[in-house]
């Protein structure tokens, strides 16, 4: 019986090549033959849905952009194992791994159980990206308060929505809009 002494290491790659890089080196694995020495390959994501000119749109945003994360097996002398450090070397867009020279830093067990479980969330729905933080001021740029000015009171990412408190007729009066309908006041 082998047990696996692969642990998690931070691989810098080039920005905006996280996924070709990590399908280049998941098909280099599998044709070299060296899943034995190398697991799993990771680009963490999470899906966000953003709303422009009222319509909804899906994507992808990478949590850590210019990362991948690769479970691998080091030499004992900490090292990478030379036929994976070839791998790596010759994998347009790949940079270097976090720590010294050859041997790399691995993550620690907080990290990777972090990593893991963003990796491996339920896709429960898409969150939405709010860039409102309680207390912004904020100007409503659609709908019938338009160009009316407020602060933002309560934030539900869920929803997109975001409650304003506005002074309307010297009274303040909380409106919940669309997260869309909303410009930060400089």
């Amino acid at each position: 019986m082998t047990t696996s002494t692969k642990q998690w290491f931070v691989l810098k790659v080039a920005s905006n090549r996280e996924d070709s890089v990590r399908e280049a080196l998941e098909r280099k694995i599998k044709i070299e033959n060296l899943g034995d020495l190398i697991g799993r390959v990771l680009v963490p994501k999470e899906r966000v849905k953003h709303v422009k000119g009222g319509q909804q749109k899906l994507a992808d945003r990478k949590l850590y952009p210019g990362y991948v994360f690769i479970e691998m097996d080091l030499a004992s002398d900490g090292t990478i194992r030379e036929p994976a450090y070839y791998l790596f070397k010759e994998t347009q867009g790949v940079g270097d791994f976090i720590g010294h020279k050859n041997k790399p830093l691995p993550m620690t067990e907080k990290e990777v159980e972090k990593i893991l479980a963003e990796a491996e969330k339920p896709e429960a729905g898409p969150a939405v990206k709010v860039d409102f933080l309680k207390g912004d001021a904020v100007k409503i740029k659609e709908g019938p308060f338009e160009s009316f000015e407020g602060n933002v009171d309560e934030i539900f990412p869920d929803k997109g929505v975001v409650r304003v408190i506005v002074t309307i007729f010297g009274r303040a009066t909380p409106l919940e809009l669309e997260y869309w309908q909303l410009e930060k006041v400089q």
